[in-house]
């Protein structure tokens, strides 16, 4: 803990712990630990969110559920399993924050404005697209994206709103 309090903040002095889109990659008993041990007493919080597979339109939709689920699903780590479970089944021991009687997951969603290399560029930010590209697989494949194009255009819209679902895990120390 005194490389916590050097690098981080000294004990029981921080209101807000977040974490967005990466608890799943944590070692989350030690993490913890570290939390409680600089969320002030008993009123400080700790707010961890992801965000789970983007949704377009019926069309684009039916494009990217068989590319997520099976061409890029080797590629993920398991880990990943967490974000994909929307953070229901990670281990989350706080106190539920005043207002809701438990810690969540709540749900909201984030839209952007995107045109089809908005999206692709998303899609080639993935870790799973990095791995296959490292093995030697291109998961864009020409056909891939022939087939995103041709479920883009199908509406005669070049911008779409891309939803993006965020699920909030968020509780508060307690007297731990």
């Amino acid at each position: 803990m005194g490389e916590l309090e050097q690098n981080v903040s000294k004990q029981s002095s921080v209101d807000l712990v977040t974490i967005a889109q990466a608890m799943h990659w944590f070692d989350l008993p030690a993490f913890y630990q570290q939390v409680k041990w600089v969320l002030k007493k008993p009123h400080g919080v700790i707010a961890a969110w992801c965000y789970t597979v983007p949704e377009v339109n019926d069309s684009v939709d039916s494009v990217f559920n068989p590319f997520y689920t099976i061409d890029s699903d080797p590629y993920w780590e398991p880990q990943r399993k967490l974000v994909d479970d929307k953070f229901m089944t990670i281990d989350f021991p706080f106190e539920p924050v005043e207002g809701t009687d438990n810690t969540g997951p709540f749900k909201f969603v984030a839209e952007k404005t995107m045109d089809l290399d908005d999206y692709f560029t998303y899609i080639r930010s993935w870790s799973a697209y990095q791995t296959a590209r490292a093995k030697g697989v291109e998961l864009l494949r020409d056909d891939v994206i022939e087939s995103f194009k041709r479920a883009w255009i199908k509406d005669g819209q070049n911008q779409k709103v891309v939803k993006f679902p965020v699920h909030v895990k968020i509780g508060k120390v307690g007297n731990v």
